[in-house]
């Protein structure tokens, strides 16, 4: 009998640094290698402009009265200021606060005030979101923050010119920092209406992403292209810290992503290497121009954030050059990824599966009602114990402990098969969340929502499969006796206050809810009665990893 428990290799070691140090030390190993390129901006500097200007800046956020310790929430797209304050920050050792672009005012008040941030930095406009107006909408409501300062403002620049125009040593307030100290802060949706932050460390993250990036084999000769968002993990981490660390060339195609603008830069740019959630590749190969884009320069990149569909991963690799591709599979709390594949691994392994155990990490599949490691091929909850593990949710104590084990266990919530081989297939999850298109939402939240409309006696909201994003949101509702509110109408109810991927594609009016006989909703039997009304049967065919 096998357990389904493994331990990753231990022959390369862990950075035991925080994140400015090890950007210092890139800049001296490789100083005329690109470090950033923003397509969008034509910024392109070298990482030792690169390192420069992070110093200049730390050392603003310190003139203006920041210290380290203190949050500050960035809410942005894609921009070379959010990588510029991604590092700029770690250096200066202030807690940057990841705000998700597509929130909306209730979402955002939440994060700053529950995270404690003493300012906040934001675009004033990115197509259709006004960012300043909705700052200014709710700005009484946001109880921490002292300053607002937007991007393409005077402001902005004259705290940039801070410390451009200082000689101050800020080893006066940085010699402390230490590399287990937070650094990050990233808010995942949470079950009880409102989300989580999940505090990570500079440990925590510059080794998940050092280690992602030599599981990918990169070099200062790698070109990656990141077209996915810096708020999350995927972007910051995998992207931004697996190149920094490696002296690697950080690529940005676009603020958001934009299927033409991503293939543009892999050929403009030479990219080694492309990163996407299966609904970004299938709309890059599914681009009318396509063939004609020069995709040579690829060999491999990550595709990961929701179940990666086995066609998708094939033609990626026939299609787009990428014989190399991975597959890595976590969540934000685990920095993020816990399994990984490896370059050389067959075909099959790198389309069927998630990988096996990452470097420095333990990982195991347990029986959810009594914790004992099942056997391998028996279908449990996947666990992870290691460096990689954030230090809690941030001022949350009882949600922490929901998740984080007496011996270091994170409990995923996902269901997880370790095969003979120790690779992974993700078969389902314990709880409802759905993955739509890379995004974690928590039906809880949505309903929480919900019920505060006048005309909603009750509502339930599952996701149901989608061809394109993996999964949609589905609402049932109860309507109030008399109500003849309509399904727009719910959703206009929601714009503006949740993020657009939050609010649900198809809405459903019920009269009841299936039950079991102790009044338990059973949301596996509206899934399956949903996929028959709606005719998603063929979507729900999709074999995944």
């Amino acid at each position: 009998m096998t357990l389904s428990y493994a331990a990753g290799e231990t022959d390369v070691p862990l950075l035991e640094m925080t994140i400015g140090e090890n950007l210092a030390a890139t800049a001296v190993k490789f100083p005329d290698v690109d470090a950033v390129v923003d397509l969008a901006t034509q910024i392109r500097l070298s990482y030792r402009q690169f390192d420069d200007e992070v110093t200049a800046l730390a050392r603003s956020l310190l003139i203006a009265g920041l210290r380290p310790g203190d949050r500050i929430g960035l809410w942005s797209p894609n921009r070379y200021e959010w990588v510029l304050l991604q590092f700029a920050s770690a250096r200066a050792g202030v807690i940057l606060v990841n705000v998700n672009p597509a929130y909306r005012t209730h979402e955002l008040t939440y994060a700053v005030n529950q995270s404690g941030s003493r300012w906040l930095l934001a675009p004033r406009s990115y197509k259709t979101s006004n960012y300043q107006d909705m700052i200014e909408s709710c700005r009484s409501e946001m109880q921490t923050v002292e300053r607002v300062v937007y991007f393409e403002t005077d402001e902005w620049q004259q705290l940039r010119d801070l410390g451009l125009n200082s000689s101050m040593d800020i080893t006066e307030f940085t010699s402390g920092l230490h590399f287990h100290d937070p650094i990050n802060i990233q808010y995942t949706s949470g079950t009880t209406g409102f989300p989580k932050g999940a505090t990570l460390t500079h440990f925590n993250i510059l080794n998940n992403g050092y280690l992602v990036g030599e599981l990918c084999g990169y070099t200062e000769r790698d070109r990656v292209c990141i077209p996915v968002p810096f708020y999350h993990c995927f972007g910051m981490v995998m992207g931004n810290l697996a190149c920094a660390s490696h002296g690697a060339t950080m690529v940005i195609p676009a603020p958001t992503f934009d299927a033409a603008s991503t293939l543009e830069a892999v050929e403009k740019e030479k990219c080694t290497s492309l990163y996407g959630v299966p609904t970004m590749f299938i709309a890059e190969l599914e681009h009318e121009e396509f063939a004609k884009f020069d995709l040579t320069s690829l060999r491999t990149g990550i595709m990961a954030g929701s179940p990666c569909p086995v066609e998708v991963m094939k033609m990626v690799i026939d299609r787009m050059n990428m014989g190399e591709v991975t597959i890595c599979y976590g969540m934000t709390e685990t920095s993020p990824v816990s399994t990984q594949t490896r370059l050389d691994d067959t075909v099959e392994l790198r389309v069927a599966t998630v990988g096996r155990v990452h470097p420095h990490v333990e990982i195991k599949v347990v029986d959810p009602a009594t914790g004992d490691t099942v056997e391998r091929g028996e279908t449990g909850e996947f666990c992870t114990r290691g460096y990689s593990v954030m230090k809690g949710y941030w001022n949350d104590e009882e949600r922490t402990r929901d998740v984080l084990d007496s011996d270091g266990w994170m409990h995923t919530g996902d269901l997880a098969i370790m095969q003979e081989n120790g690779y992974l297939n993700i078969v389902g999850r314990i709880k409802d969340m759905v993955i739509r298109g890379g995004e974690n939402i928590y039906p809880r939240e949505i309903e929480e929502f919900y019920y505060q409309h006048p005309d909603v006696s009750d509502v339930q909201v599952i996701g149901v499969p989608d061809l394109t994003y993996g999964e949609e949101l589905c609402a049932w509702i109860r309507r109030r006796a008399g109500s003849t509110i309509t399904a727009e109408e719910l959703r206009e109810f929601a714009r503006g206050k949740l993020a657009h991927f939050k609010i649900p594609r198809y809405i459903e009016f019920v009269e009841e809810f299936p039950t079991t006989v102790t009044g338990k909703v059973q949301k596996f039997k509206m899934r399956a009665e949903t996929i028959e009304r709606l005719g998603l049967e063929d979507a729900a065919q999709v074999r995944n990893a």
